[in-house]
């Protein structure tokens, strides 16, 4: 459905997918939990939306959701108006993004621990095994 441009521009049926997206994460469908929580938090409308799509991310990556845990820590590194930046979070989001085979999260925890962030020291030993990790999933090194 989603190919169908002309079918996602129609109100009626967009709301009629998140109806059912909605449905299916509140039953706890993990899938449906991550991707109805992307579409929250990049289409939905208002701050109640972003903070129900960062809700059903922080569901679906603790049940080892890998593209949920990468979100999660990206919005926990970026911070916002209620919560300051924290680093030490993020890793541990791209902890459980990493284990569950996701490259770039992998990567990122790399750079992360190689410079350090708020509330998280910077940790050479640690930014060379998630480097190595990154490898191994597939990240090529662009040195």
């Amino acid at each position: 459905m989603f190919h169908w441009r002309w079918l996602l521009q129609q109100p009626r049926a967009w709301a009629w997918m998140q109806g059912q997206y909605a449905r299916m994460a509140a039953l706890g469908d993990v899938s449906a939990q991550s991707f109805y929580g992307h579409i929250l938090l990049f289409r939905g409308q208002g701050f109640g939306a972003r903070e129900e799509g960062l809700r059903l991310l922080r569901l679906a990556a603790s049940n080892g959701e890998g593209k949920a845990a990468y979100q999660v820590g990206l919005a926990c590194l970026a911070g916002d108006t209620r919560q300051a930046p924290d680093a030490a979070e993020a890793a541990r989001w791209w902890g459980l993004a990493a284990d569950a085979g996701h490259p770039l999260a992998a990567q990122r925890l790399a750079t992360l621990y190689r410079e350090g962030g708020p509330g998280l020291a910077a940790d050479s030993v640690l930014a060379e095994r998630f480097a190595q990790r990154a490898e191994t999933l597939g990240f090529t090194r662009k040195d």
